[in-house]
């Protein structure tokens, strides 16, 4: 499913969030979003998972308005992992994972325990099924989430940061699911890393617009990350499979 954010600008309390933002993300591509802290990726994202609604602009999934479609529809093709996730209640994680299963119509409860119990098996949680949610630590907390938005089973994954409290080992895991998975992704990413060796694309974002875009080994070049970043790169290949990697340091202080 492809996904379009047409000339997109989000505002609060008067202050002009993001501006005319204008990015496409292909039917199964990953397309990662980067940019420095407070740059507006998060705010973007929201607007995709129809958290916010745009001032103005449109986000389309195969050419269909999303903010016109009914809650239940949209959550039948897009699903979302946020940055920041709170349970109120001690849910089990079973029970966290089968929620992702709300939206659909044509549920059966056989049908949902398989899909759930893929979905567990795929993000290495079904050993915590009858764990609570609470109790859990932040990267097991964050398996569950990603399991509980593929028991869902969208055809457009948004992820705002999704390898947040990760270990490295988990991170890699996550990300090469999410790349094998088929589904139209937009990612929010810090580590520009993981960004080059996963995303088919990359958005680089600041002060709420995009400043550039195109595939990785083309956009993470010094200059770029110096005036968006404020850091020294080093670019470098990855030994195995050849995708850019970076080595940073802090820019030598001007005179």
């Amino acid at each position: 499913m492809r996904v379009d954010i047409e000339d997109v600008t989000v505002e609060a309390t008067g202050v002009r969030l993001v501006e005319d933002i204008r990015l496409t993300a292909p039917d199964g591509a990953f397309v990662g979003l980067v940019g420095p802290n407070g740059s507006g990726k998060s705010t973007l994202l929201r607007t995709v998972y129809r958290a916010l609604r745009p001032a103005s602009g449109t986000v389309r999934l195969d050419g269909a308005d999303l903010h016109a479609m009914s809650p239940p529809a949209a959550a039948r093709v897009l699903a979302a992992l946020p940055q920041e996730s709170s349970a109120e209640f001690d849910y089990t994680v079973a029970e966290v994972v089968a929620m992702g299963r709300t939206p659909h119509r044509d549920r059966t409860a056989a049908g949902d325990r398989e899909i759930c119990a893929h979905a567990m098996a795929r993000t290495g949680v079904a050993d915590l099924a009858d764990r609570g949610f609470l109790a859990l630590s932040g990267g097991e907390r964050q398996r569950v989430l990603m399991a509980r938005a593929l028991a869902q089973q969208p055809r457009v994954l948004v992820l705002d940061e999704p390898t947040n409290h990760l270990d490295i080992a988990h991170q890699l895991g996550l990300l090469a699911q999410v790349r094998e998975s088929g589904l139209t992704v937009l990612a929010a990413l810090h580590d520009l890393n993981l960004a080059a060796a996963h995303c088919d694309v990359l958005y680089v974002i600041s002060r709420g617009r995009i400043v550039a875009d195109g595939p990785p080994h083309d956009i993470l070049r010094p200059g770029l990350l110096a005036e968006v970043f404020g850091v020294r790169a080093h670019r470098v290949r990855h030994p195995e499979t050849g995708a850019v990697q970076l080595l940073f340091d802090l820019l030598p202080p001007t005179t």
